[in-house]
């Protein structure tokens, strides 16, 4: 068997999981404990993110010619990958937060929506709420006028109400 045909599984199942992605970034995981990287992955999965280690050349040839292409340059060692279709702050956010307890896990670069980011950048992608929490604020600043509205019209009526009596 050539070893183009044992590849081209590999390449086809990485340009799957990253066609109609918002999100890409990879990261070097080495000296993360077997316990470390487990939480990572429970944490990943549980946010809908794909989290996989792969060959850099896998990747490499997986991503010419997409918007992920820029990571090329940062496929240097051991290097895997989380990949989201759905939150695109979600990757990046969820391996910075996890970064911070386990310094062993380095951010290298990603890619989230069609823009690429150093590893600066995929920290200040990672201070952005995920799409429910901006929309639970959202609501909650639109609300908010209309139950005061509401309370104010309830006082006039009870005080008007009161007075009558």
């Amino acid at each position: 068997m050539a070893k183009v045909e044992i590849k081209k599984p590999i390449v086809d199942e990485i340009s799957a999981h990253l066609d109609g992605a918002k999100a890409a970034v990879v990261v070097d995981y080495r000296g993360l404990t077997v316990e470390q990287d487990t939480a990572l992955r429970k944490k990943l999965r549980e946010a809908g993110v794909v989290y996989k280690v792969y060959k850099n050349t896998y990747i490499n040839f997986a991503i010419k010619g997409t918007a992920f292409e820029e990571l090329s340059k940062h496929l240097e060692g051991p290097t895997a990958i989380a990949i989201s279709k759905e939150d695109a702050t979600a990757p990046a956010r969820i391996l910075f937060d996890f970064s911070k307890n386990a310094p062993a896990l380095e951010l290298k670069a990603g890619v989230v929506e069609g823009t690429y980011y150093d590893e600066k950048g995929i920290q200040v992608i990672a201070t952005i709420p995920s799409k429910d929490e901006l929309l639970a604020k959202f609501l909650g600043s639109i609300q908010s006028p209309i139950t005061n509205f509401a309370r104010v019209l309830k006082q006039i009526a009870e005080k008007d109400g009161s007075a009558e009596a």
